[in-house]
C-alpha cells in the first residue's frame, strides 16, 4: 500500500499519547475507587464494576479513528478487477477480389459496415487497429480506443491488387509486439517466420488477450505461406478470427481490365483459424457479419490496477465508530 500524502501519516503520533492518556485516567479511577472502599463508602461500587467491558468502546474509538488518520493520507492499493480487455486487429484483405458484388453492396462495403458497428460495441478498455492487405500489407490505424480514428481508418480502405493472407497476419503481429512495447525486430515475409517474444512483463496472457480478425475472401495467391503465419501467430497466444466473406459460388470482377471469376476459398481460412486456436465464419450478407462479430468474445481479465481506497478506511472507521458509540450507550448509557 502506498500513500498520496504520507505527510499525514505523522497524526499517527498521537495515538500512543492518547493510549497513555487513558491508562493514567483509569489507574486514577482505580486509585480513586480504593479509597472509597478503604473507608467503606464505596459499598455496591464493586458489585457494579463492568471489568474489561468498558475497555471495549474505547478500544473501538481508538480504532476508529486510527482508520480516519490513515484515511487522510490517501492511501492507495493494488487491486485486480475483472474486465473485458484486449487488443482487436481487424485485418482488412484489399484485393480486387474484395470488389465483388456477391455480398451486396460489395464485399469491401459490407465488411467496412460491420466493422464500424463492430468497433461502436467495443468498451473502453478494449484497443483496435487496422491493417490492410493484398500483395503486402501495412498499419492503417495502431490500436486506440479513439472511435473518431478507427471509423476513419476503416473508411479509407479501397480494393487493389492481389492477395497475400501471410502478409495480413505478419503485419498484424508486429502490430501487436508494438502495441505491448516489444523491441524486437519485426516479423518479415520471409520463411520461416518466428513467434513474438515473451512479454517485457513476464506475462504470456498480455499476448493472449489480443486477436487478430481476418475479413477476406480467402483466394491467396502470393507467398508467403498463411499456415506458417497463423503458426508464429498460435506459438505467440494470439488467437485469429477468420471471416469468409462472399459466396462459394463466388462473383466475376473487373481487375485492371480483366474479368476474373473469384470464390471464397472456406477451406484455407479454416485451417488459419485451426491453427492459430480462433474459429472461422462464414458471411454470405451484411446480416451474417453483424451477427459474427457479436459472436467473437474477448477475454475477461484481472487487471491489476492501482486505485485510491480512502472511501474504503473512512467507511470502515464510521462503522467501527457507531458500534463503539453504541456499545457505550448500551451498557453505561454515555458515550465513551
Amino acid at each position: 500500500m502506498s500513500f498520496d500524502w504520507p505527510l499525514m501519516l505523522l497524526s499517527l503520533i498521537f495515538l500512543p499519547l492518547a493510549v497513555l492518556l487513558y491508562i493514567r485516567l483509569q489507574r486514577r479511577r482505580q486509585n480513586a475507587l480504593a479509597s472509597y472502599l478503604s473507608i467503606g463508602s464505596g459499598q455496591g461500587l464493586q458489585r457494579r464494576n463492568p471489568g474489561v467491558r468498558r475497555h471495549i468502546p474505547p478500544a473501538l474509538f481508538l480504532g476508529g479513528i486510527t482508520l480516519l488518520m490513515l484515511a487522510l493520507a490517501r492511501p492507495q492499493a493494488v487491486i485486480s478487477l475483472p474486465r473485458v480487455e484486449g487488443t482487436v486487429i481487424l485485418a482488412f484483405d484489399t484485393s480486387g477480389s474484395m470488389a465483388a458484388d456477391d455480398l451486396k453492396p460489395s464485399r469491401m462495403d459490407a465488411a467496412k459496415a460491420a466493422a464500424h458497428e463492430f468497433a461502436n460495441r467495443q468498451p473502453e478498455s478494449v484497443r483496435i487497429g487496422v491493417v490492410a492487405f493484398s500483395d503486402s500489407g501495412f498499419n492503417v490505424q495502431s490500436p486506440t480506443n479513439e472511435q473518431e480514428s478507427i471509423h476513419a481508418s476503416i473508411e479509407r480502405l479501397t480494393s487493389e491488387r492481389g492477395t497475400s493472407l501471410a502478409q495480413g497476419i505478419i503485419v498484424s503481429l508486429n502490430t501487436i509486439a508494438e502495441e505491448l512495447g516489444e523491441t524486437q525486430e519485426e516479423l518479415t515475409g520471409e520463411l520461416p517466420l518466428e513467434p513474438l517474444a515473451t512479454p517485457s512483463s513476464g506475462q504470456q496472457d498480455d499476448f493472449s488477450s489480443a486477436i487478430i480478425i481476418l475479413l477476406t475472401d480467402g483466394e491467396n495467391n502470393l507467398d508467403p505461406d498463411p499456415l506458417a503465419a497463423a503458426s508464429a501467430a498460435a506459438e505467440s497466444g494470439v488467437r485469429i478470427y477468420t471471416i469468409g466473406v462472399g459466396s462459394t459460388a463466388g462473383a466475376t470482377v473487373n481487375i485492371d481490365g480483366f474479368s476474373v471469376h473469384t470464390r471464397l476459398d472456406e477451406q484455407m481460412l479454416q485451417k488459419i483459424s485451426e491453427v492459430s486456436g480462433g474459429a472461422y465464419y462464414r458471411a454470405e450478407n451484411e446480416e451474417d457479419l453483424r451477427s459474427i462479430y457479436d459472436e467473437i468474445n474477448l477475454q475477461l481479465v484481472m487487471k491489476p490496477e492501482k486505485m485510491e481506497v480512502t472511501f474504503l478506511l473512512t467507511g470502515a472507521s464510521v462503522l467501527i465508530l457507531l458500534a463503539g458509540g453504541l456499545f457505550s450507550l448500551i451498557w453505561f448509557s454515555r458515550l465513551p
